[in-house]
């Protein structure tokens, strides 16, 4: 899982020499005024703070009213130059784990288009479970959260492991916010680990992971 053992896409350079980044959600006044579910919007920073890119989810109302976080959308990540890098595409799917059949899947491109990896859930009656596969449908990692995703004070972590599940090589943890926004609002804050090493495709799928973790469990 090396980066040279695969081409870099355009765009994901930044990861190349990163073994952390941090996502953070922004609080939209409307949803907190209002009660309506608005399209969600991220910065991604690196270790140092600075924005590498921003997220932006495009789905319609209709889909964010009737099905809540359940809803089919796209998310485009864009960088500093306003070019969309990478697109984030979440199909319409069940994700509880009394229906195992049709559990949520996760596409990710890089660039748009092009698909390099995708996020698989996997069917466990107690505790949250993904696999990260690769391009070819390979998969290469997994993740485990715990059974209880709600942590007062507290950062809730899902952790990244190998194929066999034996090492931890890396963590999701949702951070706590604040009694405020954790309160009054669905904004999160996100700091995702990894190996410097680890192929750039990979540490990419990982961070469509913590989208798609993030509607799942912190959206209600």
């Amino acid at each position: 899982m090396n980066d040279m053992s695969s081409e870099t896409p355009p765009g994901l350079e930044p990861l190349l020499q990163m073994d952390k980044i941090m996502i953070f959600q922004k609080v939209e006044p409307i949803e907190v005024i209002l009660g309506i579910e608005t399209v969600n919007k991220y910065e991604v920073k690196n270790s140092l703070n600075q924005q590498i890119y921003y997220a932006l989810e495009k789905s319609n109302i209709c889909c964010r009213l009737c099905c809540g976080n359940s809803r089919a959308m796209k998310i485009r990540i864009i960088d500093n130059t306003d070019t969309e890098v990478m697109c984030l595409i979440r199909s319409l799917r069940c994700q509880t784990c009394w229906c195992p059949c049709c559990l949520q899947e996760l596409e990710v491109q890089a660039p748009p288009g092009q698909p390099i990896g995708y996020v698989i859930q996997r069917w466990n009656p107690c505790f949250p479970r993904f696999s990260i596969q690769n391009k070819s449908r390979h998969t290469v990692l997994r993740i485990c959260g715990p059974c209880c995703q709600s942590g007062c004070c507290k950062s809730v972590n899902f952790k990244i492991k190998t194929l066999n599940k034996k090492e931890v090589i890396g963590n999701i943890a949702k951070n706590w916010s604040g009694i405020l926004l954790e309160t009054f609002t669905d904004a999160d804050n996100f700091e995702v680990t990894f190996p410097m090493h680890l192929d750039v495709n990979i540490k990419a799928v990982l961070m469509g992971a913590t989208f798609l973790i993030d509607f799942m469990y912190f959206e209600n």
